[in-house]
């Protein structure tokens, strides 16, 4: 993915931006315990493409060994201790576009977005390790896909764009 494709979006939630504000939740507040968690689940078992549904505390995660299937998980059972087990240990696939050392890069990057406005700020975030794109959707209900290099180039300036 070289481009980035900007989608705004429904006029109506966009009207009414201003008249709301983020609400912390579970997701928020353990947000480096979840970030973390995800990172571990990408670089050591197989996880390729996540979804975090910050607003919802919802995870969606697809693994590289059963790539047409997808797991959901709610901010419950993502947050028990011993989620990760269920997927069992493998070494990062050295077909990967995204670094090893850019993924924790990435996620804080989505915690930045999430947390620096009250009013415009991240509520889904995705990232695709194989092939290096990046999903955010945010509260103006506005869209952007891009490269991860894209991504940690840019800032958080595009949040507004």
């Amino acid at each position: 993915m070289q481009k980035w494709l900007q989608i705004k979006g429904d006029p109506s939630i966009r009207k009414f931006l201003f008249s709301q504000e983020r609400s912390n939740n579970e997701f928020d507040r353990d947000m480096h315990k979840v970030l973390l968690k995800i990172e571990n689940l990408v670089l050591h078992h197989g996880i390729f493409h996540v979804m975090i549904h910050f607003s919802r505390g919802q995870i969606v995660l697809w693994k590289k060994s059963d790539p047409f299937n997808y797991l959901v998980a709610t901010r419950e059972e993502f947050l028990e201790p011993d989620f990760c087990r269920q997927f069992g240990l493998e070494d990062y696939p050295e077909q990967a576009v995204v670094g090893e050392n850019d993924i924790y890069r990435i996620l804080a990057r989505f915690r930045r977005l999430r947390q620096s406005d009250e009013v415009i700020y991240l509520r889904t975030g995705s990232l695709n390790i194989m092939n290096g794109s990046v999903g955010l959707n945010f509260s103006c209900d506005g869209s952007h896909y891009m490269d991860f290099h894209k991504f940690l180039d840019v800032g958080e300036e595009f949040a507004a764009a």
